[in-house]
């Protein structure tokens, strides 16, 4: 049985996820904005990210450390050459309950086969607005919204489940909430609404930007009355709510207005291989040095452990101190 990690709040070890690149073929103002990640961004070299060979290692030992369920991001991590190759190894893990990958959709229509086959069961695509144009003014112009529609089919056609993250901003897509709760309530996926968070320092957040989870229940409920949904286990990140009188349901993470620190048990590793403990971390545990060294995979272990168990971040609910103002992590290289 696996050793099971607890830190200074009792938070167990249950989630990883593990970012493959931190490039990716969107400009999304609320996680990489153009003006900073322009063409002459720098991003990581080759040498620096993780090998799938070295991810598969760390996941492995997560694993024998109480992790259940791993979940692939970026940057776009169908970015990433032979994704299905990763896929295929950790799903021989013994342990691992769930694999999961976040995803623009995109590329779906030309991987999500391969994906399948490798062993993926589930994508979540991102989808900030049903809107072409505000689409386009979300995503930086790189995209409307037809091709993401068309990976959602593909992931579908495939035999994955789909979820579908939406960012809601005030000003920006909030009028776009009931039109896409009613789109993919009609097509049985569960749409996630999620408040916009300051992960980062570049996407510019204010607080008077977010649209909260009472504000997006309100908007939902005078057309298509909810209920709420009882969580699946401890620490799921979305409270969820099912349309009375159907088994459709929709989720919102609201980090903002009602954080959930408390029951918070991920843990995060970055292309380069960082281990960080929040999404909001200021620094990140390095890794990789440990595994192009002699260490043993019982020295990593213990590594970690080490981080875990005297881990007590609490930033969401810490926000409105001064806490929000100290330099963070971009979600680009650890995949919100």
């Amino acid at each position: 049985m696996a050793n099971q990690l607890t830190d200074l709040r009792h938070r167990t070890l249950r989630d990883l996820r593990i970012s493959v690149t931190d490039r990716c073929n969107f400009r999304c103002r609320y996680c990489m904005p153009s003006e900073i990640f322009g063409p002459d961004y720098e991003f990581l070299p080759k040498d620096s990210i993780l090998t799938y060979e070295e991810m598969t290692r760390l996941a492995r030992i997560f694993v024998s450390s109480g992790v259940k369920k791993l979940r692939i991001t970026g940057g776009e991590p169908l970015m990433r050459k032979d994704l299905p190759t990763l896929i295929r190894a950790l799903n021989q893990i013994e342990g691992v309950e769930d694999i999961a990958m976040t995803t623009n959709g995109v590329l779906l229509p030309k991987y999500a086969k391969a994906l399948r086959e490798a062993g993926l069961k589930r994508v979540t695509v991102s989808l900030d607005s049903l809107d072409d144009a505000r689409f386009r003014l979300m995503n930086g112009g790189k995209s409307g919204v037809q091709p993401v529609l068309d990976g959602i089919e593909a992931a579908e056609q495939s035999g994955m489940k789909v979820k579908i993250n939406m960012v809601v901003q005030k000003g920006i897509n909030d009028q776009d909430i009931l039109p896409m709760a009613s789109y993919f309530r009609e097509r049985k996926h569960s749409l996630r609404f999620i408040e916009f968070m300051d992960v980062g320092n570049t996407n510019g957040w204010k607080l008077d930007n977010v649209v909260t989870k009472k504000e997006i229940l309100e908007i939902i409920q005078e057309s298509m009355p909810l209920e709420p949904v009882d969580a699946l286990y401890n620490g799921e990140v979305a409270s969820r709510y099912r349309y009375k009188g159907s088994n459709e349901e929709i989720g919102i993470i609201s980090s903002v207005s009602e954080a959930f620190c408390s029951t918070c048990s991920r843990a995060r590793i970055s292309a380069e291989g960082k281990l960080y403990t929040c999404l909001f971390a200021s620094r990140g545990h390095d890794l990789r040095a440990l595994l192009r060294s002699d260490q043993t995979d019982r020295d990593i272990a213990k590594f970690i452990e080490d981080v875990w168990t005297a881990r007590s971040d609490s930033y969401s609910e810490d926000r409105m101190t001064n806490t929000h103002s100290l330099p963070k992590i971009e979600m680009s290289q650890i995949g919100g």
